[in-house]
């Protein structure tokens, strides 16, 4: 609009007739847009539910200002400019005008020496694209530290709980010491087991038995404490602190623990087959590997298989003689040893209130110390003689596992490790390396990896493949509108430095690729291809009105440069706020800002620079007469003229 009231038109004429002129570019760019996020209706798992929702919000708000655009843009542009009938310029030293000439004979001197240009541009693209692209980590959401951290200790197996007890309180005693009491918010600990009617409500605990505890801490939110430094110091005082005790600082907030889908931590190897003790020997092996990665921090076999116990060899002959069962001794050795709630459930009702309480017997647990206590366990009585368990079953000490776990009904060890990385996908290969390397499990064992790992390349392919899928959807949009491959090729062209804008900035920021990430160059990408639309729909037009290819490119990008400036500009702006990652969970979004600034940086430079090369490039051979394959476009190559009478 602002170009037509330079040529003197009135406002309204103005308004009406930059809707029209730019109605076909406008629509295609916003098509475009949202065929970027079409592939994600068709991912599968985590990625599909991720993207639905970003992609239907991209989607109807992109046709809604295209909408806008067409109707209320022109009308309150009549209203709030008025019977203004000429816009012109005013000559200024600095003046815009100046500034698109001066444009216009840069863009001429590398129009003509595209030669040099156009092989330039790709390999800078290239060596940033495979260089850099490397360095960069790889996860699925960015760390973000929220004052939060837990601690989860395991005492040597069989510790009672009480002594677990001690322990713990040691521990916070010494988070608070290092922390600061004036910035410890709030401490929450579980020690041992959860309560047997309860199996459902601790489901992020992981604790096996009575010598496993959990310390969850909140710190202020403006505590001047770096989480990382914590952690690190921690973990040295208390291994000398409690020289026996296995500590493990695991990731507390609620994205890892969702997006670890059930694992007990980001990494885990899980060994799974029907020969528990040959599944554990090629665990041992495994963990002694990852051992040696130093991206991995806290790796430890999950599962305790030296859990002390006491093995019962009871006499059957013997105890039928007294009227005995093995089941009627065992109940007895429950009741003494745990308490009467495994054996006979009982329950009392409060005769005032008529509420129900269980109750139980159990013997005082000093009392039941020593090997001693439990051979002189009373099983039964014969002609009111006491019968001791001694004189019913041999007891000797053993171990057992301490528990149990499967997946698809096969018993599995687990090796479990947190991340000391930002980089996700660096660790991953490294993991995978090291189980090759430990060579072929035992007999019908099958290893896998859980945890991050199987999510991150889920979504992170997944994305990979909707964005070439977007690619290819785009091309083909292009190539329907200007009846040419051609010039959706010369666009398409534009999309690698998108890419390497995207990886320059993130390197430079030391930012992850990640899901948010992605989701800055995927909208850097539409914007860009939206950019390049513009300029390629202009360069047709004054192509098919007399000009050469290469004069067509330049006039184009000429009279391009303020919307695609403004596009541009605006976009960088609005992201920068974001990318600076301010606010409560700034670092979560930083990326998106990131990668949206860096490819736009990129991706503006190639429009206005490199386009105009590679359009006159491809149309060089180009006639002025269009492709289009309707027998009843008079422009048409294959028009059909009618007899007199049947319309023209």
């Amino acid at each position: 609009m602002h170009t037509h009231l330079e040529c003197g038109k009135s406002v309204a004429r103005s308004a009406l007739d930059s809707t029209i002129e730019t109605d076909v570019p406008r629509l295609l760019a916003v098509l475009c847009i949202v065929a970027v996020f079409i592939p994600a209706f068709f991912m599968k798992g985590a990625p599909r539910a991720l993207f639905i929702p970003l992609s239907l919000s991209v989607a109807f708000a992109m046709i809604a200002s295209y909408v806008l655009s067409s109707t209320l843009v022109p009308m309150l542009s009549i209203w709030m400019l008025g019977e203004q009938k000429t816009h012109a310029p005013k000559e200024r030293k600095f003046s815009f005008a100046a500034f698109q000439r001066r444009y216009k004979r840069i863009v001429e001197k590398f129009t003509s020496g595209r030669v040099v240009l156009l092989p330039i541009y790709f390999i800078i693209c290239v060596a940033i694209i495979v260089l850099v692209a490397p360095r960069i980590g790889t996860q699925i959401f960015p760390t973000v530290y929220n004052g939060q951290f837990e601690v989860r200790l395991r005492a040597p197996t069989g510790t009672d709980i009480d002594t677990t007890l001690k322990i713990t309180r040691s521990v916070l005693a010494e988070i608070k010491r290092e922390v600061g009491p004036k910035n410890l918010e709030l401490t929450l600990s579980y020690v041992g087991l959860q309560p047997a009617d309860n199996p459902i409500g601790p489901i992020y605990l992981w604790t096996a038995g009575p010598e496993d505890a959990v310390i969850d801490i909140q710190l202020h939110d403006k505590a001047p404490v770096d989480i990382q430094k914590v952690e690190n110091s921690l973990r040295l005082k208390l291994a000398a602190m409690e020289p026996g005790v296995r500590f493990s600082f695991d990731p507390s907030d609620i994205i890892n623990r969702v997006m670890s889908f059930g694992a007990q931590n980001p990494v885990e190897v899980n060994v799974s087959g029907p020969h528990l003790r040959a599944d554990l020997a090629f665990a041992q092996k495994i963990h002694a590997k990852l051992l040696g990665i130093q991206a991995l921090k806290d790796v430890e076999i999950a599962q305790s298989v030296d859990y002390p116990t006491l093995n019962l060899d009871i006499d059957r002959a013997r105890a039928g003689l007294f009227g005995l069962t093995a089941r009627s001794i065992m109940d007895s050795v429950l009741e003494a040893t745990a308490s009467s709630r495994y054996v006979t459930p009982i329950f009392w009702a409060d005769p005032l209130t008529g509420i129900s309480y269980r109750m139980q017997v159990q013997v005082p647990q000093r009392k039941m110390e020593s090997l001693q206590a439990v051979q002189n366990i009373l099983v039964g009585a014969l002609h009111g003689q006491a019968v001791l368990l001694r004189n019913m079953a041999a007891v000797k000490r053993g171990v057992s596992v301490e528990e149990y776990d499967r997946i698809n009904m096969q018993r599995e060890i687990s090796i479990i490790a947190n991340v000391n990385s930002d980089n996700l996908g660096g660790v991953a290969t490294k993991v995978r390396a090291a189980i090759s390397s430990v060579g072929k499990p035992p007999r019908a064992a099958i290893v896998t990896v859980a945890g991050q790992i199987p999510i991150m390349e889920e979504i992170l392919s997944g994305l990979g493949v909707g964005l070439l899928a977007a690619i290819v959807v785009i091309f083909l949009m292009l190539a329907a509108n200007f009846q040419s491959f051609k010039l959706a090729i010369a666009i398409i062209l534009t999309m690698p430095s998108v890419i390497a804008g995207v990886v320059l900035a993130l390197y430079l920021t030391n930012t992850t690729l990640n899901i948010q990430s992605f989701m800055g160059a995927i909208m850097a990408v539409g914007i860009a291809v939206a950019n390049s639309i513009l300029l390629v729909t202009f360069a047709e037009h004054f192509r098919r009105g007399g000009m050469d290819s290469d004069d067509a490119g330049i006039e184009a990008a000429g009279s391009r440069l303020r919307p695609i400036l403004m596009t541009s500009i605006a976009m960088i702006a609005g992201m920068v706020p974001m990318a600076l990652g301010l606010g409560e969970s700034g670092q979560q979004s930083a990326p998106i800002g990131r990668a949206v600034i860096g490819g736009l940086v990129f991706a503006t430079l190639t429009t206005l620079l490199v386009l105009p090369s590679l359009y006159a490039t491809m149309q060089r051979k180009a006639t002025r007469q269009t492709v289009s394959l309707d027998p009843d476009d008079p422009e048409g190559g294959f028009y059909e003229s009618k007899p007199v009478g049947q319309g023209t």
